[in-house]
């Protein structure tokens, strides 16, 4: 992984590729690289860093117009040039997203190539070059090699010996947009924006021959297939800072628009009904469901966790919440009458992908809340919904979060309905979630607090973020925030917890955060608030209540929010978060190591 990007066509491929790279740098990479080919010459280029490293190493003057790249998230090797994409072997060049996991049985198998780099993908790039020979096929020989492999892959290809991009996936994805006259290749949507609005999306053990004139798809054992042509959905201006400092920043702001998005359509106030035109589910079905499986991974993890507690209040049976890497490898059982919601923001989440797979496999109903149309949980899933939050650039999932709990507990209030669930109790949920996009629109409108806050708490190395009831998740989310894009160490815990261990942790190189809403349990968070006090703690107070609150900071949230208070203080901490890793002056939007769409175990 991280990013592909191929073109065959009549522009110049050098700057459709670099243009491409560009808008693939928000899923995080450490490295990138070109080739482009006229004729039998190649033009390869590949640089450690920032597209912008690469773009200065890259010959001016490039008429060809065939060519891959590549930004690379290191798996196998150190960043470094010699281990960044594309990779050669022979006459032909590989970019590969994935991981090969029997890389070192084949590498032992192929001698005779001089190996440079230190990744799996080399040894990708050698075994197709050891099928290219005599008559054979690029085509042919690409088969050949992944017909051998064990592991993920979304593969493209090119050789000086032919005037094609080969490209293959399993568990990868990758889209062929086609123009007139070009055919461009990419492992996101957004680098295809401009060029053409038809797309394919490759499908699992799918290969394609892109020509200038159009493409071919076959399976691996060269049968040819008729793909579906789909029209992409994103626009340009989408993917743009529109003004803002960093995307980070604007996908904040923008949360009032796209969680009206997310709800057009589906809550109701006037009816008071909601409803998922996609979960493909009757009442009768839906009256059935005696147990709802959440599964999901970091960001989509925690948003399961929160929706968890609103579903339970609703419709009076279980759920479950699983972090998908960990429930793919267990012996778990399924209760009859289950359900499974499968969030990821990406769609391509590979360990919530494979949980997906299992869990459709042994029978039970699989709903994606997925924000990237077309995406492959999207596309394998028995129903469900997109939370049409738009294209999210920063790897840092902040509007995601808010539109996948609003949907899952649209989908707990259609279960409630079909259950009989009190007309009165209904109202409470639908009228407050209605006006949600105007409570979080309040707190937007002043950060001043925020950011001042946030310059008090940036030295610090380490934080405590406490919550009880539905403000746990939230408080989970608000340190996985801090920590992935400051990287300050913040761990997120229930405030009952407080004193089975964190609690000894706390001294002057710790700050505390402490999210507390005026409802029935304030007392106690308040008590736990005291005995952080009394460890001489350095407690950041984010409230909705106007009570006295002994804290060191306070940031006071008037809101008319009540159910879904947890959301409108979650946005608190998303600006507190960004406002922090400005004051230390860390890159936003790509913090290191993180991928935005992690393909990979």
């Amino acid at each position: 992984m991280c990013g592909i990007v191929g073109y065959v066509g009549i522009k110049n491929a050098q700057d459709v590729l670099l243009s491409g790279l560009k808008r693939l740098e928000y899923r995080g990479y450490d490295s990138a690289g070109i080739v482009t080919i006229s004729g039998e010459k190649a033009s390869l280029s590949r640089a450690n860093g920032k597209v912008s490293e690469l773009v200065k190493i890259v010959p001016s003057g490039s008429r060809d117009m065939l060519g891959i790249g590549h930004t690379r998230w290191a798996t196998h090797g150190v960043p470094a040039e010699k281990n960044a994409h594309p990779h050669k072997a022979g006459d032909i060049y590989v970019v590969h997203n994935g991981i090969i996991e029997n890389y070192k049985d084949l590498k032992a198998e192929l001698s005779s190539h001089d190996f440079k780099s230190e990744t799996d993908s080399e040894v990708l790039a050698a075994l197709i070059d050891s099928f290219y020979s005599g008559e054979a096929s690029l085509a042919s020989a690409v088969s050949q090699a992944l017909q051998l492999v064990v592991g993920t892959y979304g593969v493209a290809v090119v050789s000086t010996r032919c005037s094609e991009v080969v490209v293959a996936r399993s568990g990868s994805p990758l889209i062929i947009g086609l123009g007139d006259d070009e055919v461009v290749i990419a492992s996101d949507a957004s680098a295809l924006l401009g060029y053409t609005n038809r797309a394919i999306y490759l499908n699992d053990g799918e290969l394609a021959i892109c020509r200038i004139n159009g493409v071919e798809v076959r399976d691996l054992d060269a049968q040819v297939l008729t793909p579906k042509l789909e029209k992409l959905e994103d626009d340009l201006v989408a993917i743009q800072k529109q003004g803002y400092d960093h995307f980070l920043l604007k996908e904040i702001m923008e949360q009032p628009t796209t969680l009206r998005s997310t709800l057009s359509g589906r809550v109701i106030p006037k009816e008071n009904r909601a409803q998922l035109g996609g979960i493909n589910l009757t009442s009768e079905q839906l009256r059935s469901i005696k147990h709802v499986i959440i599964v999901g991974c970091g960001t989509a993890y925690y948003a399961g966790q929160l929706a968890a507690y609103y579903i339970e209040q609703l419709s009076n049976v279980t759920v479950e919440v699983q972090v998908a890497s960990e429930l793919r490898y267990r012996a778990f059982n399924v209760s009859e009458g289950s359900v499974a919601l499968i969030v990821s923001q990406s769609g391509e989440t590979a360990d919530t992908l494979a949980c997906q797979r299992e869990l459709k496999r042994r029978g039970v109903t699989t709903l994606g809340v997925i924000n990237a149309v077309g995406s492959s949980i999207a596309r394998e899933v028995d129903g469900g919904v997109y939370v049409h939050a738009g294209p999210e650039i920063s790897v840092a999932s902040t509007k995601a979060f808010t539109s996948q709990v609003s949907a899952m507990v649209i989908f707990g209030l259609q279960l409630a309905q079909a259950k009989g669930t009190s007309q009165q109790k209904l109202h409470s949920y639908i009228s407050e979630l209605a006006q949600l996009p105007d409570d979080i629109a309040a707190v937007l409108r002043d950060t001043n607090g925020i950011e001042k806050a946030s310059q008090q708490y940036a030295a610090y190395d380490h934080a405590l973020f406490l919550g009880r009831n539905t403000l746990f998740p939230v408080a989970m989310e608000g340190a996985l925030k801090l920590k992935e894009i400051s990287y300050i160490q913040a761990e997120g815990y229930a405030a009952g917890e407080l004193k089975h261990g964190p609690i000894a942790l706390l001294d002057d190189r710790f700050f505390e955060v402490m999210l507390l809403h005026d409802d029935w349990l304030l007392d106690k968070n308040l008590s736990s608030l005291a005995e952080v006090n009394a460890r001489s703690g350095h407690v950041l107070a984010i409230t909705t209540s106007d009570k006295q609150i002994d804290a060191e900071y306070i940031i006071r949230i008037d809101t008319k929010a009540d159910i879904f208070a947890p959301l409108v203080l979650n946005v608190v901490q998303q600006l507190f978060a960004y406002y922090v890793t400005v004051a230390k002056g860390y890159d936003v939007d790509q913090p290191r190591n993180l991928a935005k769409s992690v393909t990979v175990e």
